[in-house]
């Protein structure tokens, strides 16, 4: 196990969303470890009129003025969503979209249980492929709650992201997703693993009009 130390997320959140990139969500669930390995990431800055910190310190927003490595969990359209703070007061990376990840410390049943924990809204099982592709997704299929985790630490014990050496090869650096003209859509601060591009909330791949260059950016490491 290699948790990430403070000292990860004391770096500009770009940086540190890039740098998530292929790293894994490891939380234990009733004793089991469940695992998914984060394919997409979202940098939010306190000048950025897109970010929650562009409206002030309150005590709801306060993780985001918190030491690097504080969790930030709020709701979104009433579930659960996922960031950590970086460098500097307001800035934070949110974690937009993971992939089920199985090793020898996740449990032999990690996928069924998380997929009972994130069942489709019909009840029927959620594809694999499916099951965390969205913020408030991975947070039901880990069953990461804000009222357990904002403001808090990690815990090697029982929830921490984990650098288990995947490396990622190329990545695509395009907008954000759900922000508005007038606050700041146009910033390319939204980075996907290119390997998972198919699985992450909004693919700039196979989005209809996009092209290299100009709505997207690639970019090998």
């Amino acid at each position: 196990m290699a948790m990430l130390k403070n000292s990860f997320f004391n770096r500009d959140a770009c940086t540190v969303a890039q740098a998530l990139l292929g790293c894994v969500i490891r939380r234990k669930y009733k004793g089991q470890w469940l695992a998914a390995r984060i394919i997409e990431t979202e940098a939010y800055y306190l000048d950025d009129k897109g970010s929650h910190a562009s409206l002030g310190e309150t005590p709801k927003r306060r993780a985001l003025f918190m030491a690097p490595g504080t969790i930030y969990m709020y709701y979104a359209r009433g579930k659960d969503s996922l960031n950590v703070s970086t460098r500097g007061a307001g800035n934070a990376v949110l974690i937009k979209s993971a992939f089920p990840f199985e090793d020898g410390l996740t449990h032999a049943d990690a996928l069924s249980i998380m997929q009972g924990l994130n069942p489709a809204a019909g009840g029927q099982v959620r594809d694999m492929g499916k099951l965390c592709a969205g913020q408030t997704l991975l947070c039901a299929a880990l069953d990461l709650r804000v009222v357990d985790w904002d403001q808090g630490c990690f815990d090697i014990d029982r929830f921490y992201f984990d650098d288990v050496g995947e490396q990622v090869g190329r990545l695509i650096r395009t907008t954000r997703l759900g922000i508005s003209a007038h606050r700041d859509a146009h910033l390319e601060y939204r980075f996907i693993d290119y390997g998972f591009a198919k699985y992450c909330t909004s693919n700039p791949l196979t989005k209809r009009g996009w092209v290299e260059g100009d709505q997207f950016t690639l970019i090998d490491l």
